[in-house]
């Protein structure tokens, strides 16, 4: 169900759960400001999820709170699993929902890596 990315955080969310180690995931990569995991459901070939370990509902709201700090190692982070991954050629698509009608599901901004296959215009 899409979520309202102006509601509080909830850190009861399923990303928070993984955060804490509550939930297990497989971990493609981990710093102090971000971890990144395959997903449960992937969509392509290659399917990571990046996500920032704040406390952060949407881009939105990661883009108008976080740090100058944080923002630069996640944006960082996305990219160093792109290349780890070996994404870079022939090429990948990110992609993060906001709000009810970008689609978001998960209260806690996320960023999906999608690669590993021809992906076309989009993603069905």
């Amino acid at each position: 169900m899409p979520i309202d990315p102006r509601l509080p955080y909830d850190p009861n969310n399923i990303f928070a759960k993984i955060l804490r180690g509550e939930i297990p995931c497989r971990k493609v990569f981990e710093n102090e400001h971000a971890l990144a995991f395959h997903d449960i459901a992937p969509q392509a070939a290659i399917h990571v999820l990046v996500i920032p370990k704040g406390e952060y509902v949407s881009w939105d709201d990661f883009s108008a709170k976080a740090g100058d700090a944080e923002i630069a190692a996640f944006i960082r982070t996305v990219g160093q699993v792109a290349r780890d991954l070996g994404l870079v050629d022939p090429g990948y698509r990110l992609l993060a929902n906001v709000g009810a009608d970008g689609g978001q599901e998960v209260p806690h901004l996320h960023v999906h890596l999608f690669g590993g296959q021809a992906l076309g215009r989009m993603i069905a």
